[in-house]
């Protein structure tokens, strides 16, 4: 079988399963370009998921959040202060503001107080700065895209390249959005049946929330092309929805054998901090694994860990070389993602799918 004949396999039993079914084998991981090729190009731009399919990601990710208007963009955050270059343009200087959102109280510039007109006159800018210099050169080249856009580029791409290529977006802040009347869902519902090709290619939907994939869960047809992934932050905290309803649940209970079951309710894969599989010890080495990914595999749950980045700082100290904690360490973040990759995950993220790819395929 040819790679690409794989990849296409891969992405077909990707999609295979429902909610609560056994989870599909794959014969390989698949690749998730977070947030695009983010530790190469700016994040959440058409640069960085073009270069995240020129380097063999299988599916790209919009990180989603709305508009004033109701569109939904592609950004992490609904604050763009970081991310692009509104602190530069003098007649939104007045809607810097501070807001508390799920319960961090940030400061800066947010999407919902500018129409989508206004957005395209902003431009992207690397988050990181300084430790991802290729990825800063591109600033302010790039503009603020559209769910509508992000999707027509995946079906270019796809046709071009003859290659199915999968989306798998994240529903921010639900339960915020909809406190302020922006509520995601539907608007997203609609968006995914308008385009012919979110209608039958792979589309995974992540939220950290419960509700809300619940919600899209009673909308989605069994068995379609759509697949929903739970997040899970930090063990110690409670998902957004669950806070603002006085519930007790957090992500710790969500990842216990009975958690895990609840979650096979309405979701297809389960989506963990890599530390959460294998968690580091004092020295910052990886100690043993955990039983997630057997423990979710035996609730019928797929596994894809969230996030590989090939700089040292981000590395475990198993696989850091001496170059300095902003250097890039690819041939350390390959060793890593294998580490995990050993465990048995059907997924996983990486800012690098170049590296994600190797990890997976060997050499090119």
């Amino acid at each position: 079988m040819t790679r690409r004949a794989a990849l296409g396999s891969a992405i077909a039993l990707g999609v295979a399963s429902t909610a609560g079914a056994a989870p599909a084998s794959h014969p390989r991981p698949l690749v998730f370009a977070h947030r695009g090729a983010s530790a190469l190009r700016p994040e959440h731009t058409l640069g960085a998921y073009a270069k995240a399919i020129v380097d063999g990601a299988d599916f790209i990710e919009p990180d989603l959040v709305p508009t004033k208007d109701g569109m939904l963009v592609a950004r992490h955050e609904n604050n763009i202060a970081e991310t692009t270059d509104v602190a530069n343009h003098p007649e939104f200087a007045a809607r810097r503001t501070t807001k508390t959102i799920d319960g961090e109280t940030q400061t800066g510039w947010f999407t919902e107080d500018f129409t989508l007109a206004e957005l395209k006159t902003l431009r992207a800018r690397e988050r990181l700065g300084a430790i991802r210099p290729e990825s800063q050169r591109y600033d302010g080249q790039f503009q603020i895209v559209t769910l509508d856009e992000v999707i027509d580029f995946a079906a270019a791409e796809a046709a071009a390249r003859g290659r199915t290529i999968g989306i798998v977006p994240e529903l921010k802040h639900s339960t915020y959005f909809a406190s302020i009347g922006l509520p995601v869902e539907d608007r997203f519902l609609a968006i995914l049946a308008a385009h012919a090709y979110t209608r039958t290619a792979p589309v995974q939907v992540q939220s950290f929330e419960v509700a809300n994939l619940r919600y899209l869960r009673g909308k989605l047809p069994k068995g379609g092309n759509v697949r929903l992934v739970q997040l899970i932050g930090d063990p110690a905290q409670r998902p957004a929805d669950v806070m603002k309803d006085g519930g007790t649940l957090d992500y710790r209970a969500m990842v216990s054998p009975a958690g895990l079951r609840e979650i096979a309710a309405y979701a297809d894969i389960v989506a963990p901090n890599t530390r959460m599989l294998i968690p580091l010890d004092a020295d910052g080495r990886l100690a043993a694994p955990t039983s997630l990914v057997a423990d979710a595999h035996a609730a019928g749950l797929q596994v894809c860990p969230w996030t590989f980045r090939p700089e040292n700082r981000y590395l475990a100290a198993d696989f850091r070389d001496a170059a300095g904690a902003d250097a890039r360490n690819p041939a350390g973040s390959i060793a890593e993602m294998r580490r995990y990759i050993a465990l048995g995950v059907d997924a996983f993220f990486t800012d690098d799918p170049a590296l994600g790819r190797i990890a997976v395929d060997g050499e090119r």
